[in-house]
């Protein structure tokens, strides 16, 4: 009888052990962000168009903070996200050194690539991982790359190989491609170019455009002229602004689809996804937010569920582990969009399908049927490791 009470007592006291939580704290998530950032100026989105923001993409953290109660439950961890705000890169980088010193090592960032690559240059070698998840441009994934620094907002490369990828299944090969002046509506046109030349697409002119009512640049602000004299399957609008691109389709000279800032666009995400389980996901975000969620909300929430995943995948708290788990090939996430998600080893780029919608509507979602890699058809999306840039 006695042996056997002991026997029980053990019984009991292992089973209490292996029930112990594993992290039994809370895991408190960094979030960076501008106190003034002119992309999310109301000039800039009160048309609401195609693919900008219709506000500050914290709310997406906020609603995966919600969700990943169950990810902490099971190791006995209770998650949090603690913003800061600062003026440029120093101020976002007095945030990381303030957080840091209170046991934060993991960032999620809404910054412009400018900032984001100084902040990224700052931290380089600090035991830190950060997470941009509103900068497309294709340079923080090739020679601006960081070994600390994941993407989960696709590149700029990912949304015209998709884009590239329908045109070609459509058969509309020749293409007109309008460009505007900014520095990004260059860097979203070179991308084309790049995914036109890599799928055999054509481009039989480029044309710039200038937002302007002066009479004087009437040839390039007048989209009748724009896109008159020369025959295509299609028109590519490069405008990032979104303001000139609205304006494109039903005024070109020839009847003619139009892609790129306006008609047919690429994203991450779309509020008419339907598949999935993404209706509910959406639903959580309209609920919290009040608005549709766009492809930067969608960011902000898969890093938080990327972060929670990692903790509770490896019940550990210790950085390295974690570090090691959110960039190696065991890490699989679930983004709502049907395909096994995870970063890329070569340049830290989220792997997932884009989705290809018009204002209330996706289309399609890529890589399309027939476009396929030799290990990872997502990989026909974007920087291959054999044509990277980034060097770590």
């Amino acid at each position: 009888m006695g042996r056997m009470l002991v026997w029980l007592l053990s019984a009991v006291l292992a089973l209490g052990a292996a029930a112990a939580p594993v992290v039994a704290e809370d895991f408190t998530i960094g979030y960076l962000q501008l106190s003034k950032d002119s992309r999310y100026a109301k000039k800039r989105t009160y048309a609401r168009l195609l693919l900008e923001p219709l506000g500050r993409p914290y709310s997406g953290a906020r609603v995966a903070i919600d969700e990943v109660k169950f990810h902490g439950a099971a190791v006995g961890a209770t998650f949090k996200v603690k913003r800061h705000k600062g003026k440029g890169a120093l101020g976002l980088l007095e945030g990381v050194d303030k957080l840091s010193a209170e046991g934060v090592r993991f960032f999620v960032v809404d910054a412009p690539a400018d900032v984001l690559s100084e902040l990224a240059g700052a931290t380089k070698g600090r035991d830190l991982l950060l997470f941009n998840i509103t900068a497309r441009e294709d340079r923080l994934r090739q020679d601006q790359c960081q070994e600390h620094l994941l993407h989960v907002i696709p590149s700029f490369a990912m949304l015209t190989d998709a884009l590239v990828q329908y045109l070609i299944t459509r058969k509309w090969r020749e293409i007109l491609v309008l460009e505007g002046t900014s520095d990004d509506d260059k860097k979203f046109a070179e991308a084309f170019a790049r995914s036109a030349r890599l799928y055999g697409a054509e481009i039989v002119e480029t044309r710039p455009f200038v937002l302007s009512n002066d009479p004087r640049q009437r040839d390039q602000n007048n989209i009748t002229l724009l896109t008159t004299g020369v025959d295509y399957d299609v028109v590519f609008v490069a405008d990032t602004d979104g303001e000139f691109a609205r304006d494109v389709p039903y005024q070109t000279a020839r009847p003619r689809p139009v892609v790129g800032s306006e008609g047919l666009g690429a994203a991450a995400w779309h509020w008419a996804w339907e598949r999935h389980g993404a209706p509910q996901l959406e639903n959580r975000f309209q609920d919290r937010a009040k608005r549709p969620m766009r492809d930067i909300d969608w960011a902000a929430w898969m890093a938080v569920k990327a972060v929670a995943e990692a903790v509770q995948r490896t019940e550990s708290k210790d950085f390295a582990v974690l570090r090691d788990y959110l960039r190696g090939p065991d890490l699989v996430l679930d983004g709502f969009k049907g395909n096994r998600l995870n970063f890329r080893p070569w340049n830290n780029q989220l792997r997932q399908p884009i989705l290809l919608v018009t204002h209330n509507w996706v289309v399609e979602r890529a890589p399309l049927k027939g476009f396929l890699h030799q290990t990872n058809n997502m990989d026909t999306l974007g920087f291959n490791e054999n044509d990277s840039g980034c060097r770590f």
